[in-house]
């Protein structure tokens, strides 16, 4: 993005410090080769034109987006053949029986034939809350009749499965407090063991499996489930917890399951970003013009790599609102974490940016 005449303010959520994020990926130069994101929302054509030039700069080969499905044409008539679609029930239907019934597989057929071989559950905690106003409780466990159903038409079309079965500790800490209502963080993943031994088409577990937290509890979830994948999204969560762990721990877990693990960035993409501020809604008041649009989706992508591929420390240029929520006589509202860098060796990154991506596609192609 190039400035103009008039001096550009930086500064905001995804720009703590104010820096030029094109001048960031230059210093960070080309990845060892190009990347594949797992884990993303493109939701508008215009913020998409803008979030192609922060893919160019990092080296973001394609993407798979978890797009309306209203907006799949506008989104790939500026992307074309570097997206992918994860099919999404309808989240704006008020019919919330239907949204999540026979409406999903109804859009799991039309995102198939948009060519998505991708479909996502979505099981956070945070649906508890969603059922109860809707008066179903259970509706939206990851083991409900639903999502059986939503898995099992997926599975018979030849699609993967990704869910987003757990939030972070900091969550739990703050926000789950009643275990009675949401559950324990282990408990999240009893429905999740049950799906993947019923359906044993392969399976994508958003967000470092909800668990980057506790590498140890992930080894044995892979090891009981070979149909098991994890992708690297929500950025700031893994900042905060892959930035804390140890190096060779971080690589020895990579090594193990190699091939298993996924590059994603959790990036969203929408028109909004162009020109909303002071909204209340929390997906369009990340961003409020172009130049706060541009470095949220700079930031995912400049943040990620480096901490995978440079050495050092550093401090996380995105607000992370988990610290302050926590523990808020320590942090204040704009806080953010330190990092450190974690030196991947390049095998390593090319299985994790690509490697591990491009099999699992080719083999849902090939289907």
């Amino acid at each position: 993005m190039s400035d103009t005449e008039q001096k550009i303010d930086r500064h905001g959520p995804s720009n703590r410090f104010g820096v030029d994020y094109a001048l960031e990926a230059k210093t960070l130069g080309p990845p060892p080769c190009p990347i594949i994101d797992m884990h993303a929302h493109i939701g508008g054509g215009r913020a998409a034109e803008l979030y192609v030039e922060a893919m160019d700069l990092f080296g973001v080969e394609s993407v798979c987006s978890m797009t309306r499905l209203e907006a799949v044409e506008d989104v790939r008539s500026v992307l074309g053949d570097r997206i992918r679609f994860n099919a999404v029930p309808d989240w704006t239907n008020p019919d919330r029986s239907d949204a999540f019934g026979q409406g999903f597989l109804d859009r799991i057929r039309r995102f198939h034939d948009h060519g998505a071989k991708l479909m996502k559950l979505f099981a956070a905690p945070r649906m508890r809350d969603s059922e109860r106003e809707w008066g179903t409780p259970g509706i939206l466990a990851l083991d409900s009749p639903r999502y059986r159903a939503a898995a099992e038409l997926g599975q018979s079309l030849g699609m993967a499965i990704m869910t987003h079965v757990a939030d972070p500790d900091t969550w739990f800490e703050a926000k789950y407090q009643d275990a009675e209502r949401y559950g324990t963080k282990r408990d999240q993943y009893t429905p999740l063991e049950r799906m993947l031994d019923d359906f044993t088409g392969p399976w994508i577990a958003a967000h470092f499996g909800g668990s980057p937290e506790d590498l140890t509890f992930l080894d044995g979830l892979l090891e009981r489930h070979p149909n098991l994948h994890l992708d690297t999204s929500a950025c700031k969560w893994m900042l905060r917890e892959l930035g804390a762990t140890p190096s060779d721990e971080l690589r020895v877990f990579l090594t193990t399951w190699r091939g298993r693990v996924f590059f994603g960035s959790d990036i969203v993409v929408i028109d909004a970003h162009l020109e909303t501020e002071g909204t209340d809604n929390e997906l369009a008041a990340k961003a409020g013009n172009r130049q706060q649009a541009f470095d949220l989706y700079a930031s995912r992508y400049a943040t990620l790599r480096r901490m995978f591929e440079r050495t050092g420390r550093f401090e996380s240029p995105i607000v992370d609102p988990d610290l302050h929520m926590v523990d808020p006589q320590r942090y204040a509202a704009d806080a953010a974490p330190m990092v450190d860098c974690h030196q991947l060796p390049e095998d390593l990154l090319v299985d994790l940016y690509r490697g591990a991506a491009k099999t699992l596609l080719e083999k849902l192609d090939s289907n």
